[in-house]
């Protein structure tokens, strides 16, 4: 391949590794390399190499490989290697993702596929050497467990994000460990000693969650009868954990920003700013970039929160981990040596790995919690239906407005379905569906499904 000129996203890609990677000496996994050329658009000619298992794309600076095309998204789309290959994944982009001419959501690459992105178009390959990823050398990180590949090297980040008091960003789906990951980063930190305030930004009425941050004075609001202190100034000297941070109102965003960088924050009803001195981490089982690329969240406050991201792998991403997990499980509900040994058995067993688990480790608790208290094994969930004819696809709709009405409508569909299962009442049924019992009601508000509809039913 002829030289090329050096490329910035691949020194800054290479930086963050470091940052994030866990101390020398530790074992090391190995992804395949891969390598990005921009074949067509603005910076044609333009080669990133990968140094991890994963590249973002975008016109934004905090990506791994940025474009300068303004038909691309801030956040466009994000290539990862996994045991099954590579995927290119749409962030909800403006223009879509594009693998060799289908429009796509997520999709597998092969060498020599094209990816268009807006006007820029880059063309994937398979390298023949592989890249070393640091490795924790133990099966366990504070209140986490997991022997696989994928747990360990989260618990490699874990552990080098607690040596300083770096903002960390926790992303995954409900149920696979953030709580635990947030905490276990506290407890390994300088910080252990001191204050650990969780504060889940989903399960807070919008009007509320300004004063639960930052306080109030008495008199501020109708209901203040009291000066109240918020949870920054709780946690001063420890950390603050700021659960589903992706549900904060717009409104309050540029707050949260101001106190994060300016280190001080004033309570509701007062003009006196107050330092505080906390170490800030949060998590959300939304895909951040995704939102700001939606304008649902600001892109200044997700870089500010966003300096170590660290994704949670799902349970069905890490299948051997579950002997392990179902023994601490075990432990902890007090089962008695014949409970043990009829959920060790292998047969068990297998059904567990085989098992797709969308509510993670906090689905299989409730698994073995079922079994505890009915004395047989529960079902895992049947498999899934024949898939139905899709939808007509109107090529005159943007892509953005056909894959959003699309969305919109497995959403409605989902949550009808969940409804009927559980009767309408709504607490089972977000327990059953791995959410906060408030956060499903707002998405049952936004599809006409609220508690009135549920009382026709």
């Amino acid at each position: 391949m002829p030289s090329r000129p050096p490329n910035k996203s691949a020194e800054r890609g290479a930086e963050t590794l470091t940052h994030t990677g866990s101390p020398p000496g530790d074992d090391a996994g190995a992804v395949r390399r891969f390598r990005l050329e921009l074949v067509e658009g603005p910076a044609k000619g333009a080669v990133w190499d990968s140094s991890a298992d994963r590249c973002s794309i975008g016109g934004a600076e905090g990506n791994d490989l940025v474009v300068d095309d303004a038909t691309v998204s801030r956040f466009h789309c994000e290539i990862r290697i996994d045991d099954a290959g590579a995927r290119v994944r749409d962030l909800r982009s403006r223009n879509g993702t594009v693998v060799d001419g289908v429009h796509v959501i997520e999709a597998l690459l092969r060498t020599g596929s094209l990816i268009r992105l807006g006007k820029t178009v880059a063309r994937f390959e398979f390298g023949t050497e592989h890249n070393r990823l640091p490795l924790w050398d133990e099966p366990r990180f504070g209140a986490l467990s997991g022997a696989s590949a994928a747990m360990r090297a989260v618990f490699a980040l874990l552990a080098r994000a607690a040596e300083r008091d770096v903002t960390v960003l926790l992303e995954g789906e409900t149920g696979t460990g953030k709580s635990q990951a947030a905490r276990s980063v506290h407890e390994r930190s300088a910080r252990r000693d001191k204050p650990f305030v969780v504060v889940d930004c989903g399960a807070i009425h919008g009007n509320l969650i300004e004063s639960e941050l930052f306080g109030h004075a008495k008199g501020a609001f109708t209901g203040a009868a009291e000066q109240r202190v918020g949870a920054f100034e709780e946690a001063s000297g420890g950390t603050i954990f700021l659960d589903e941070i992706g549900e904060l109102p717009l409104d309050l965003q540029p707050k949260l920003l101001r106190a994060l960088e300016a280190r001080e924050i004033r309570r509701v009803g007062t003009n006196t700013a107050r330092p505080v001195d906390v170490r800030v981490i949060a998590a959300t089982h939304r895909d951040l970039r995704a939102e700001v690329n939606a304008g649902r969240f600001r892109a200044d406050l997700y870089f500010r929160i966003a300096v170590v991201r660290i994704p949670m792998p799902p349970l069905r991403q890490r299948p051997e981990d579950i002997p392990a997990l179902l023994d601490d499980l075990l432990a902890s509900l007090h089962a008695t040596p014949d409970e043990e040994a009829a959920l060790r058995d292998p047969k068990v067993i297998a059904r567990m790995k085989r098992a797709a688990w969308p509510g993670n480790v906090r689905e299989l608790r409730n698994y073995v919690e079922q079994y505890l208290v009915f004395r047989a094994p529960p079902p895992m969930g049947d498999p899934a239906p024949a898939p139905s004819a899709p939808p007509a696809i109107d090529a005159g709709v943007p892509y953005a407005e056909a894959r959003d009405q699309v969305l919109a409508d497995f959403e409605r569909r989902y949550f009808e379905a969940l409804l009927r299962a559980h009767d309408g009442k709504v607490s089972r049924a977000a327990a059953a569906a791995g959410l906060d019992r408030r956060y499903l009601y707002r998405l049952l508000h936004r599809h006409g499904l609220g508690p009135e509809r549920e009382a026709q039913a």
